[in-house]
């Protein structure tokens, strides 16, 4: 019998992976989820806690996936401290993805942002040559770096990583490598997620150079089928309009970069 998207599936949590003191990922066994396209998401039911959306993250393993997770607010919180044998419930996927464009390519990730931009890798074609620059604060907040290496050993590339603080890789913002990038090639195709601001600063940069760019966003989700609203962006519903949206669309939203909502659809400035 076909699966049901929008009905929860209960999955038990089969590994924990530490990538940095505030950051885990958590392995489970699902098919649907383990074949899930870049940029697509699911929603996570953290028993006795509460429901957020997640990027699904590549396993090595066949009908594997995870979720990849930091530490932060009370569900997110909750989520990284369960262990092995524990249960979540899953449902979805939800969202498009990531239109894939082939020959020079560039990725641009920060924190858990990455998720996305690694199964993306696995979609590229052993003749793309491909950039990827992850941003972190300091050096113990930087993770992924192994896996986008290896996930390349056969592709041209160069795995690029920016500090804050300089405590590792190149010290500045990634947007600064970015921009320094951009100037000394011309990519057939741009992808980044994570701080909105960072992409907000990407998509600009590429769409300058008139570039092919597109943005993975994240905002508050309640519901993530389009329903409850709380996830919008200007006219945009990110659980149903996205999560990936292109340069040139975000071009005119008022409020990619500038905006977002509090849990009480209230706006903020960033």
């Amino acid at each position: 019998m076909p699966r049901n998207f929008n009905h929860t599936t209960i999955c038990t949590i089969e590994k924990v992976v530490d990538e940095t003191p505030t950051v885990r990922t958590l392995v489970f066994s699902d098919e649907v989820m383990s074949n899930v396209l870049p940029g697509q998401f699911a929603m996570v039911w953290v028993p006795g806690i509460n429901e957020l959306p997640m990027s699904v993250m590549i396993s090595d393993e066949k009908g594997k996936a995870a979720f990849t997770v930091r530490k932060h607010g009370p569900s997110s919180t909750g989520l990284f401290n369960l262990g092995v044998g524990e249960q979540i419930g899953v449902r979805g996927p939800y969202g498009n993805s990531f239109d894939l464009k082939h020959g020079k390519i560039l990725l641009v990730g920060g924190g858990t942002g990455l998720v996305p931009l690694m199964r993306l890798l696995t979609f590229v074609e052993p003749s793309d040559d491909v950039t990827v620059l992850i941003g972190a604060k300091t050096k113990e907040e930087v993770f992924f770096e192994d896996l986008a290496n290896k996930l390349l050993e056969k592709n041209p590339h160069k795995v690029i990583v920016t500090t804050d603080d300089g405590s590792y890789g190149e010290k500045g913002f990634v947007t600064d490598m970015v921009e320094k990038s951009v100037n000394q090639t011309t990519f057939d195709g741009i992808y980044t997620c994570g701080p909105e601001i960072m992409m907000h600063k990407t998509v600009q940069i590429a769409n300058s150079k008139g570039m092919f760019v597109q943005a993975s966003l994240e905002r508050m989700m309640k519901c993530g089928v389009g329903i409850c609203g709380s996830c919008c962006v200007g006219e945009d519903l990110v659980c149903k309009d996205g999560t990936i949206f292109s340069g040139d669309h975000l071009s005119s939203n008022k409020e990619f970069g500038y905006f977002y909502r509090n849990k009480a659809g209230i706006l903020e400035k960033y």
